[in-house]
């Protein structure tokens, strides 16, 4: 198992034992929670996206207290008569759905943004992930930057090339973080209206946004994962047959502290018959698609496309959600629904479309299935930031190519404007030259940890109308990144334009195409006047 290049956090002799009843470790950065409250484990994640402190730091600095006061820690009455009964169940029936039946909480710290696309990729699993908007990583635990230096690189002359360029970007993103800051404040002045913490929160969001570019996939970050056994045991199959060791080295580690949570659950993972076939078949089926693939691909010059390209979707798409609509309120079958909607008018299939979607007063109301009727097929470039936050969505269906520099990268005009641009373009030129030294060293599956974010990446996300409501909706909020906004932007546009499904689109009627300055400052002043409200309340009620 590859050794972790991360430096791990360190406890007293006190607060080890105050940590041990709820952490399956307290001294390796892949540990599961036991012993606590639901809402405590979710709260200690959800924390995870706005802090820089691990989860443990969080719980000895904020939680602690509340705790020592609460009951005693659950006893394991009875855990080992259900692990007999789900070895059982799953090993001798092979009734796989009762391994969706119990679940757990688990810790994944100073992992690389590589990696927590992996450990993202599931469907039925839910995540917290350390923002780049929000932390800055500038810390330097152990006199080290926060990133990743791959164990394949352990006695090769790159890994010196390696950590001198990541090196060189980490101090160039943490030298420029003032000033980028210091020309938002003159750029977009404070409000009479605004406190300091609402200003200053939005400047240094717009200041980290601007620069996040500038970190090599390698960063690490912090990663919170919630699942069922049934989902943990999938994830950990993919991550055993990947090509990279810290992805192997972490799903070795995550078994471990599993193991001491849902046991049951995980023991056909390393029988041969089971778990190594199906690992095999994952590793084989990859690297032989790879081969057959390659003499169709390997010579093709990439064309030109849009940032957003809308590639596929059903010109009867309307027709089929109206039809789709009707069907729970009539006797008629499927088809028949679809030749009566077909005959309506566009008028009356719109009226229709709109008295199902109903008075919607915020993006959160959803309109039912019939929505799912249809479905759009996008093949997006754009810069590999945006991607992170767009690949978080998990009811589509999302596949993205190796992040490498052959698409070029983005160039937020802030960086011109401060004085930046010989900075960044040394940056983006120093991550190219690593990537291509590492793969004409026959290290390609590597090289991705190298380039930066500022970069572009290809992918496709294809989903129903339904689930295109909800990204466009929210990923188009003012409070979100330029990149990703400008993105569902277009996808919006596409819906409406392209495939003239414009009824669909107007159900969207919370997509924002507004231009927005300094995203986050309308966020922060509703935040701000939330806590207010809260606190006066807290203070009725206690008085």
């Amino acid at each position: 198992m590859p050794s972790p290049t991360t430096i791990g956090e360190t406890f007293t002799d006190d607060e080890q034992r105050a940590l041990a009843p709820y952490f399956t470790n307290t001294d390796r950065p892949i540990f599961a929670l036991t012993n606590l409250p639901e809402s405590v484990k979710g709260a200690l994640f959800a924390r995870y996206s706005r802090s820089a402190k691990s989860v443990r730091r969080l719980f000895l600095d904020e939680f602690l207290g509340e705790m020592a006061a609460a009951a005693p820690a659950p006893t394991a009455v009875g855990t080992e008569r259900a692990d007999r009964l789900y070895a059982r169940v799953l090993s001798d029936y092979g009734d796989d759905s009762v391994a969706q039946l119990g679940g757990a909480h688990i810790a994944c710290e100073g992992v690389s943004n590589l990696l927590t696309k992996v450990l993202e990729w599931g469907r039925l699993m839910a995540y917290l992930e350390q923002s780049t908007r929000y932390v800055p990583f500038t810390d330097r635990p152990g006199g080290r930057w926060k990133y990743h230096v791959p164990a394949e690189l352990d006695g090769s002359p790159l890994r010196d090339l390696f950590v001198g360029t990541l090196d060189r970007a980490f101090e160039t993103y943490a030298r420029w973080i003032p000033s980028v800051e210091a020309h938002f404040r003159a750029k977009y002045p404070k409000s009479p209206d605004d406190s300091d913490a609402v200003y200053r929160s939005a400047i240094r969001a717009k200041a980290l946004d601007t620069l996040r570019g500038l970190l090599p996939a390698a960063t690490t970050s912090n990663v919170g994962l919630f699942g069922t056994g049934q989902a943990f045991e999938a994830l950990l199959l993919r991550m055993f047959s990947h090509p990279l060791e810290e992805v192997r080295g972490c799903a070795q580690q995550m078994l471990a502290e599993l193991r001491r949570v849902i046991p049951a659950f995980l023991a056909r993972l390393d029988q041969p018959n089971r778990g190594g076939r199906w690992i095999e078949y994952l590793a084989h089926t990859r690297r032989d698609f790879s081969r057959t693939a390659a003499p169709y691909i390997v010579e093709a010059e990439v064309e030109p496309r849009d940032e957003v390209t809308l590639t596929d979707f059903d010109p009867d798409g309307e027709v089929k959600v109206v039809a789709a609509a009707l069907y729970g309120v009539s006797a008629l079958p499927d088809d028949q629904l679809i030749a009566v909607a077909r005959q309506m008018s566009a008028d009356d299939r719109v009226a229709l479309l709109r008295a199902y979607v109903g008075n919607r007063t915020n993006r959160r109301h959803k309109p039912g299935r019939a929505f799912e009727r249809t479905s759009y097929r996008f093949d997006v470039l754009t810069d590999y930031g945006a991607f992170r936050d767009l690949q978080r969505h998990r009811l589509l269906t999302l596949e993205w190519q190796p992040l490498s520099p052959r698409h070029g990268y983005i160039e937020p005009a802030a960086i011109e404007e401060v004085g930046a641009l010989d900075d960044w373009r040394a940056a983006m030129d120093e991550s190219a030259e690593l990537y291509e030294r590492l793969a004409a060293a026959g290290q390609r599956d590597i090289a991705p940890y190298s380039v930066v974010m500022a970069y572009r990446v290809r992918f496709y996300m294809e989903m129903n109308a339904r689930e295109a409501m909800h990204v466009i909706e929210l990923r188009t909020s003012p409070q979100g990144h330029p990149s990703y906004r400008r993105v569902c932007q277009l996808m919006h546009r596409a819906i409406a334009e392209r495939a003239g499904h414009h009824a669909i689109a107007a159900a969207m009627q919370f997509a924002d195409h507004s231009t927005v300055e300094l995203e986050r400052l309308q966020a922060e002043r509703a935040m701000e006047e939330k806590r207010a409200i809260r606190n006066w309340e807290f203070g009725i009620k206690n008085s």
